[in-house]
């Protein structure tokens, strides 16, 4: 394990770890995601989740005389296929404090040709680090390599969304939540949990459906050994990786919101869905489903959610894929998607060393939102 200074300024500190300390824990643990006006909420299996990534994980942690203001973690790993496929980082675990969150008006300053303050440079140096990824010290991840550092963004999230332009990265796609929901979940005798000798072929599968997403990866797909197929005979028509969260629930936008956070929790059906205290779900990741027969999908979330015991799944899907559409007007995913007002989701990217012809394939192409990293 290593935790190293990169520079220092006047008291403020910037460090890279290979590993979460109590100080980075503790500022995560307290943290609320999400913006004013939008879904607020709040992790509850951080540590869990940290560790998992084992050694693919670095934080960028600000410190001010010695005690820690922020942090960012940055996930390592190979993603995509054929002309989609690069080593990339994925930024998650966003934690500051406000003084050191994105000024909304930055814009207008820069258009004016204000000078920078010291602080600000100090700050554009920071943000600099993850254009950087050689500075995170990753196994054979060097200077000048073609590499891609992404991010998911709320669209309301103003704050957000100005730091990540600040870093230089784009928007390239947009993504939506979907929830699927059961009063009484039960089980289909064709819905049975993978079994080790399968996983070969189930990940084939998941290549060959997932050929044409960008940052799609099976590292995670089979996390916890808790993932269903259906089949009809030996085939394998659906499948899909479920991960056990809890939420703590603050807000949640619109009229359905105020609805979802009020009157569900004192309704006893629908608070078997939804309680904002501890919002307990599956996350449905790896999600597979034969051409043509998205419609059992539903068969296999319900039965998913009785073996585990949840009424709940969430998964988060480019809303211009093939998969979102199908299971949108195909599949039946119950009172609580039909009640849910989710904003867009952004998909922000910095493209490191890659030529104006490589980069375009990413506009085009349906990204893969990994519900682990939600997790």
């Amino acid at each position: 394990m290593f935790d190293k200074s990169v520079f220092n300024y006047q008291g403020l500190e910037v460090k890279v770890s290979d590993y979460a300390n109590d100080g980075i824990l503790d500022i995560l643990n307290h943290a609320i995601q999400g913006s004013e006006g939008g879904l607020r909420f709040s992790l509850q299996n951080i540590a869990p989740r940290i560790e998992a990534y084992k050694d693919q994980i670095r934080f960028v942690s600000l410190y001010r005389k010695n005690q820690i203001t922020g942090t960012v973690g940055s996930c390592f790993r190979i993603s995509g296929q054929g002309p989609l496929r690069y080593p990339t980082s994925y930024l998650r675990y966003l934690a500051f404090q406000s003084t050191y969150q994105s000024d909304l008006n930055w814009r207008k300053r820069r258009e004016a040709h204000i000078k920078p303050e010291k602080d600000d440079s100090f700050k554009q140096k920071t943000l600099e680090i993850f254009s950087k990824p050689h500075m995170l010290d990753l196994n054979n991840v060097f200077e000048g390599d073609k590499h891609i550092m992404y991010a998911f963004v709320e669209s309301m999230n103003e704050r957000s969304k100005n730091l990540v332009h600040q870093a230089g990265y784009d928007y390239i796609r947009s993504f939506l939540t979907v929830a699927f929901s059961r009063f009484s979940p039960k089980p289909d005798k064709r819905v049975e949990k993978l079994r080790d000798e399968e996983k070969g072929k189930m990940e084939l599968l998941l290549q060959e459906f997932y050929r044409d997403y960008s940052f799609f990866s099976t590292e995670y797909s089979f996390f916890g050994n808790k993932y269903y197929v259906l089949k009809e005979g030996d085939e394998i028509i659906a499948g899909v990786s479920t991960i056990p969260s809890v939420y703590k629930v603050y807000d949640v936008p619109g009229i359905w919101g105020w609805v979802m956070m009020k009157v569900l929790p004192k309704i006893p059906y629908f608070r078997r869905l939804f309680r904002p205290g501890e919002f307990r779900y599956l996350v449905f990741d790896a999600i597979f489903c034969k051409k043509g027969r998205e419609a059992v999908l539903a068969d296999l979330f319900e039965s998913a959610c009785a073996a585990e015991g949840f009424h709940t799944g969430l998964t988060w899907l480019d809303d211009r894929s093939e998969l979102y559409d199908k299971i949108r007007t195909g599949v039946r995913m119950g009172s609580l998607n039909r009640m849910l007002n989710a904003k867009p989701g952004l998909v922000y990217t910095k493209f490191i060393n890659l030529s104006q012809k490589e980069k375009d394939l990413f506009y085009d192409a349906p990204a893969y939102i990994s519900g682990f990293d939600f997790s």
